[in-house]
């Protein structure tokens, strides 16, 4: 039981590994610890970029993508790692599987709330802040800005939780298989010994 756990906070995880890729194309004000030492024209820049960026907005958007998907990116990874274990007979990889399908409906609805609670967004605008003004200029964040006020940056802003989304069941598809072969190396190697 302990393994399966482990395993579906695992997996849980790398789903979402890809949400803060995509919340880290978004900028916030900059948290109170380091305004401090930031200008009050980059804050400023960084906000103007956040507001141009609709950076709340596609973050609920690209979490409510995530919630569609994740429930069978977790079932295809839990059953992968489970018909991997060379330790389980056929029973126990049915019992484990039947156990899959009782815990992932409870496992996607507190994954769902984590997703809609707004502090999870607000924390990580904070924390993300930061990165925009350690490594743009003003006038760089300003010329972000002016791009994603044009048609081509509202555009791309529009799709990128559907593209984030897309690329993240590529990557289960393609990385799945990998880590199941590595998963069965390791218990080998770990049996062996």
């Amino acid at each position: 039981m302990k393994h399966f756990l482990r395993s579906l906070a695992v997996v849980a995880a790398v789903a979402a590994a890809p949400s803060f890729a995509v919340a880290q194309t978004a900028p916030a004000p900059v948290a109170t610890t380091a305004a401090a030492a930031v200008s009050p024209q980059a804050n400023a820049a960084v906000k103007e970029l956040l507001d141009a960026m609709d950076v709340r907005k596609m973050m609920i958007a690209s979490f409510a993508e995530m919630e569609k998907a994740l429930p069978q990116m977790m079932r295809a990874q839990l059953t992968s790692v489970i018909n991997a274990d060379p330790g389980a007979d056929a029973e126990k990889k049915k019992a484990a599987l039947a156990k899959v399908e009782q815990v992932l409906p409870v496992a996607s609805q507190a994954i769902n709330r984590l997703f809609k609670d707004p502090a999870l967004i607000d924390e990580m605008l904070v924390e993300i802040a930061p990165l925009y003004v350690k490594n743009y200029t003003v006038a760089e964040l300003k010329e972000l800005t002016a791009f994603y006020r044009t048609p081509l940056g509202r555009k791309m802003l529009a799709l990128s939780p559907r593209l984030s989304a897309e690329s993240m069941a590529i990557g289960q598809r393609i990385v799945a298989p990998r880590l199941n072969g590595l998963m069965q190396e390791v218990m080998q190697s770990a049996q062996g010994k």
